[in-house]
């Protein structure tokens, strides 16, 4: 009998396939993507209303206020449930519905305009900023991330997701080209070296680390033990995403950079990576023919830690400046920071444009230049936007981005696990357009409330 039929996974090479030899997109339009959707949680931010703990009844006093507690777990899950359709929803919908794209991008702007001219006196009314602010921006940009993550590696194994935002083989730009690259900016912008905080020695490094190290581990002996679909060009045959944070983790630690200096080091880093690059090694990394090591097996992964880590101290030197090194004062205004951000967005933007066009074209696999700027310029595109809700008079956010901000790993652990189960179930490929969106949603959704339930309950899973 064929072994195929047995799987776990009989559709196995066939949804590798779907997702491999792909091109991706334009520029143009992932910049309009990385515009629509903080746009959304911007909105959502202005017309914000949120579930106040300290309203809950303390019913670890009294034992009969289980009935209250239960009824308080409701009414969160209800707030939780209007933020799901404010956030979720919509930017599900911009990236599968392609139809719905410009027309929920106009509408978006079209009443960020509107509030805005309608708070532009009380917009620079003070320009001093303060540290919750800030922090709520950061957080913000941290769960669009990761909303984005967890909405695209399940829709992405459905037709209804275009396939010019999946992964690109070699090169080219994709929004999902993105994801691993988000990840590193998002937590150089805020560690403990943009932070100021001594390092960590080595071991203490790697004890940090240890969970990514099992994370990594696991998934690589989870998808062997199922058969389940893995691109090999993507990190090699056994890297994953998990090995690769955690590498850069440990390398940050063990080569201590100070942070002023920290970007000078990451784009020499990235510029002799690009040397070595276009002088052989992109032969060597986009070839398809594998030794039996390990090296050879994981070329992918291995190499391309190299261009991770130089992201990961360009954003920390971006962030000491930025948000929490010495500034003069007038850089610590509201106003000042939002132009600065968006100022440097730009420049990436161009820098991208300018190497993809005349050193070497952006590549994902293999993390060069290019690809760095890329990444720099798109996650700082989406910061500056959600930075003008500084000018609209809100700093609250929704309950559901709290809630995901305190669990990041687990939100995106619970999301990988229910990836795979749906693909064990579900033979994606073959789904209608109306059976792939409702599945899409029901998974958001479902990620959403036991999001939730773990924030009410303070349940936390952190590694970093």
């Amino acid at each position: 009998m064929d072994p195929v039929s047995n799987s776990f996974n009989p559709h196995k090479l066939l949804k590798e396939q779907f997702v491999s030899n792909l091109n991706g997109s334009s520029m143009l339009e992932i910049a309009s993507l990385s515009t629509i959707v903080p746009a959304l949680f911007l909105l959502r931010r202005a017309f914000c209303f949120s579930y106040k703990s300290d309203e809950l009844p303390d019913a670890a006093k009294k034992d009969d206020d289980a009935v209250a507690k239960s009824r308080n777990l409701g009414a969160y899950l209800a707030v939780v449930s209007l933020d799901f359709l404010f956030l979720i929803v919509p930017t599900l919908l911009v990236l599968t519905v392609s139809s719905l794209f410009y027309a929920l991008m106009l509408l978006s702007w079209t009443q960020i305009v509107l509030l805005l001219n309608l708070f532009r006196l009380a917009s620079f009314a003070s320009n001093s900023g303060s540290a919750s602010q800030l922090r709520t921006n950061i957080l913000s940009y941290r769960v669009n991330v990761m909303i984005v993550t967890c909405l695209c590696i399940l829709a992405v194994d459905f037709t209804i997701f275009p396939r010019r935002y999946a992964k690109t083989e070699t090169y080219g730009t994709s929004l999902m080209d993105l994801g691993v690259g988000s990840f590193i900016v998002t937590n150089s912008l805020v560690s403990r070296q943009a932070r100021g905080i001594s390092s960590m020695s080595w071991k203490a490094a790697f004890k940090s680390s240890s969970p990514l190290l099992v994370l990594g581990f696991g998934r690589l002996l989870s998808t062997r033990s199922v058969d389940y679909q893995v691109h090999v060009a993507e990190y090699g045959v056994h890297w994953n995403f998990f090995f690769t944070l955690a590498a850069v983790t440990i390398l940050t630690s063990i080569i201590k950079i100070p942070p002023k200096y920290s970007g000078l080091f990451g784009l020499s880093l990235l510029v002799g990576y690009q040397w070595w690059s276009v002088n052989g090694l992109n032969l060597y990394l986009l070839s398809n023919e594998r030794g039996t090591d390990l090296l050879s097996q994981n070329k992918e992964g291995l190499f391309s830690i190299l261009g991770y880590w130089g992201i990961y101290l360009l954003g920390v030197q971006l962030g000491y400046h930025l948000f929490f090194g010495d500034h003069k004062p007038e850089l610590k205004s509201k106003k000042w920071a939002t132009i600065k951000v968006s100022c440097l967005s730009i420049i990436f933007w161009l820098t991208t444009v300018v190497l993809d066009s005349h050193v070497e074209r952006a590549s994902r696999r293999m993390c060069n230049l290019a690809y760095a700027t890329l990444v720099l310029a798109q996650n700082l595109q989406v910061l500056a936007i959600l930075m003008l809700s500084d000018c609209i008079g809100v700093s609250s956010i929704s309950t559901l981005e709290e809630a995901i901000n305190r669990n990041l790993l687990g939100t995106f652990l619970v999301a990988n696990v229910l990836t795979g189960l749906t693909n064990m179930l579900v033979d994606t490929i073959f789904s209608t357009p109306l059976s792939a969106l409702s599945i899409l949603v029901t998974y958001a959704y479902l990620l959403s409330i036991i999001t939730g339930i773990a924030d009410f309950y303070g349940m936390r899973i952190k590694f970093w």
